[in-house]
């Protein structure tokens, strides 16, 4: 059997963690630049506000109901995510994260011991216990299926926070209860041709037999049939390692010169550098791209990617950095006034063995990877970005992304812990 953990709401409750008078208030997580709303409680829900609602447009809304809002606060996020994580291994002997609030915790062999339900409860009572996170648990004999289980025990408190689905006639009536337009595997096109064969279950679906499913459906869509059949087949630990890793935002304000593009270009590539070595990756290709803002019809409008191969697979930050910056000088335009910038890092595979080059202009590249794992385990140690390229510049320049109501770095900045007046 496999379990998933779904932290409920996770942003919004990661915030009423830090802030606990506003326990039964509606409350808001905004995007980048404070633009959307990524993130809400039930209570802001039942205001009429809906995940993707630009914010300017529902601040009415807002502003008369009191509604908390915040800007996205990754770093806070992942630190909380650490927590529960480190809970559930504690707990169970194999668990794998999916994102940063669900993780699948693989329970083989457990129910020689405990009550899968009940020991499952247990876990989850911990974690709102040590970290006053609530969660909401599936258990069932495919990743598809836990994942619907954990939606009906978020939206169902008779469940006591753990549904489990092992018996064939439970599977049946979750089908027959769950909408297909949110199946996990069951994308816009799929769902399209679903309907179009008359399909509007997931149980008439689970209920098409293979050669059916064979014949309307391509390899992901047979995935899913049988995931509902309780089959499973979707291996998520392939998800680990990215084939591309990307990293772009849009900028707080529109900026024209090239030296603040290239200190946002070279942020972007010391992040994607960070990510690959996270993943144990080296990458063959590097991408830039810039935009206008395609929004303002009075301003002139220009957008570039440009992409170099990169003589030896790499997850050097010096080198990948030196090359965007090159290919940034390249696609750059004067006179023009940017909202949005990239750097796209692909052709990637296991940093385990990497082909040499005889050209290679690099030549003390053992050094260099010395290099880049001492800095991060400083930045480990002592925060992210304790030790940058100064090709990065500092975190007032005028690209920086807009975050008006960041809460702040309770757990991983001393300058920004919890204060508490009595």
């Amino acid at each position: 059997m496999i379990a998933l953990i779904d932290c409920n709401s996770f942003f919004c409750s990661v915030e009423r963690v830090f802030h606990p008078g506003l326990r039964h208030r509606p409350l808001c997580v905004l995007s980048n630049n404070d633009g959307c709303i990524v993130a809400l409680t039930p209570e802001a829900k039942s205001l009429g506000l809906r995940r993707g609602d630009p914010y300017f447009k529902v601040a009415p809304i807002i502003e008369a109901n009191r509604v908390a809002v915040f800007s996205t606060n990754m770093m806070l996020y992942a630190a909380m995510s650490r927590r529960v994580t480190n809970i559930l291994r504690k707990s169970v002997m194999h668990v794998e994260n999916y994102s940063i609030d669900e993780s699948f915790c693989y329970l083989d062999g457990y129910e020689r011991h405990f009550h899968l339900e009940q020991f499952m409860r247990q876990i989850a009572k911990r974690i709102l216990t040590w970290t006053d996170i609530p969660v909401s648990v599936g258990i069932a004999p495919s990743k598809t299926l836990a994942k619907m289980g954990s939606k009906f025990a978020k939206d169902y408190r008779g469940y006591d926070s753990v549904c489990m689905i092992d018996s064939d006639e439970r599977r049946r009536k979750a089908l027959s209860l769950f909408p297909l337009k949110d199946v996990w595997g069951i994308g816009r096109h799929t769902l399209a041709k679903l309907e179009y064969c008359g399909v509007t279950t997931p149980l008439e679906f689970a209920d098409k037999s293979e050669g059916w499913v064979k014949t309307h459906l391509t390899l992901p869509g047979q995935r899913t049939w049988k995931e509902l059949n309780g089959i499973p087949c979707i291996d998520t630990s392939e998800v680990s390692q990215k084939q591309s890793i990307c990293t772009s935002r849009s900028f707080g304000q529109m900026v024209s010169d090239l030296p603040n593009l290239r200190e946002s270009v070279a942020t972007f590539a010391a992040s994607c550098a960070n990510k690959l070595r996270g993943q144990r990756s080296v990458a063959g290709s590097v991408s830039v791209f810039i935009y206008s803002n395609r929004f303002r019809d009075d301003l002139a409008q220009y957008a570039d990617c440009r992409t170099a191969p990169l003589l030896v697979k790499t997850a050097d930050t010096i080198e990948i950095t030196q090359t965007a910056l090159q290919l940034l000088d390249e696609a750059y335009r004067p006179g023009i006034w940017y909202k949005k910038a990239g750097v796209i890092l692909s052709d990637i595979s296991s940093d385990a063995a990497v082909s040499q080059d005889l050209f290679d202009r690099v030549d003390n590249r053992n050094e260099r990877t010395q290099l880049m794992k001492a800095i991060d385990n400083i930045n480990h140690r002592f925060g992210v970005k304790s030790v940058r390229l100064a090709a990065e510049g500092d975190s007032k320049s005028a690209w920086q992304v807009k975050c008006d109501h960041r809460s702040q770095n309770y757990l991983t900045d001393l300058k920004e812990l919890l204060t508490i007046h009595i």
